[in-house]
């Protein structure tokens, strides 16, 4: 399996071990089904050579790609649908086809936010999660790693509910503990100034960001549903109840979640993430957005201690 070179060190990347690990599930599990456009079709030659009667490919059309999985899950299989920024471009039939149908479905994007602004504003969904968050009955993984995904991927698989996996081309140094909600990776004082939440590959930047700072530091992966229990338990341990959460997406996603896991306890919160209302019409590099957005070491460096120590 290769590998990507990152400022944090060295991470596999996480659409092809996707790519290993679904390819070896639909060997073993005939129930197995995949719905492609034409863009993602590479990397699954072999997988659609091996099983051509369980591999859809629809071309360049999003909103088909979710119907035509919707159909297959009415029937008894289990469909996994993967495309760049696929929630966006398909909401309507997410909403109709799927939600409102009850049919179970494994989606995969990859791209995140502004992993790959080369290829212009289309590719480019910040508002996944959000939009998803509309919806009910969805579970929403947010790996940081490659060697995460297999382990968020694989009940997905034989479960038969609504999955949304997002992939990205950036990640973290190592992998994380995941499917059981708030991991606390650095643990503050009792007279800590608050928690801070890192979603994803997000992690490595915000313990960067924060080593100077007396605060909780914890990691999600599964963002739906969110671990209210496990928030409300940390907070309860640390010195405040202020949280500040940092999503690889628009910005203020969790807020409501939060509010709702500390109903009742005086608390402040913050999101950083994708800004809302701001359109960036350079395409640039994820570097470059990064630091547009705020969500660069040292702009979380300059939110973290503007919050906590305000």
């Amino acid at each position: 399996m290769t590998t990507l070179t990152t400022e944090a060190g060295t991470i596999q990347r996480m659409r092809e071990t996707f790519v290993h690990t679904l390819d070896r599930a639909m060997n073993d599990d005939p129930r197995l089904a995949l719905v492609l456009a034409a863009t993602a079709l590479g990397p699954f030659a072999r997988t659609a050579l091996t099983h051509p009667n369980r591999v859809v490919n629809v071309g360049i059309r999003e909103q088909l790609m979710i119907t035509t999985a919707a159909g297959l899950a009415l029937t008894g299989l289990r469909p996994v649908v993967h495309a760049p920024a696929l929630v966006e471009r398909a909401f309507g039939q997410l909403k109709t086809d799927l939600t409102h149908q009850d049919a179970g479905a494994v989606l995969v994007s990859t791209g995140a936010s502004h992993d790959t602004p080369e290829q212009g504003r289309t590719r480019m969904a910040p508002g996944d999660i959000a939009l998803l968050d509309t919806l009910p009955g969805w579970t929403v993984h947010v790996p940081g790693h490659a060697d995460e995904v297999p382990r968020l991927l694989a009940p997905a698989l034989t479960g038969g509910d609504r999955v949304y996996l997002r992939l990205s081309t950036r990640g973290n140094a190592a992998a994380r503990p995941v499917g059981q909600g708030l991991v606390v990776v650095r643990s503050g004082s009792r007279r800590a100034a608050g928690t801070v939440i890192a979603v994803g590959p997000m992690l490595d930047r915000v313990l960067a960001a924060t080593r100077e700072l007396d605060v909780t530091v914890a990691y999600l992966a599964t963002v739906r549903p969110f671990d209210r229990t496990g928030l409300s338990r940390i907070v309860a341990r640390a010195g405040h109840a202020d949280v500040m959460i940092v999503e690889p997406y628009l910005r203020g996603t969790s807020a409501h979640e939060i509010a709702e896991a500390l109903n009742g306890r005086r608390h402040r919160q913050l999101g950083l993430g994708t800004l809302r209302h701001t359109e960036i019409r350079g395409y640039g590099a994820p570097d470059d957005h990064d630091r547009a957005h705020g969500l660069d070491t040292a702009g979380l460096a300059r939110h973290a201690r503007d919050f906590f120590l305000d």
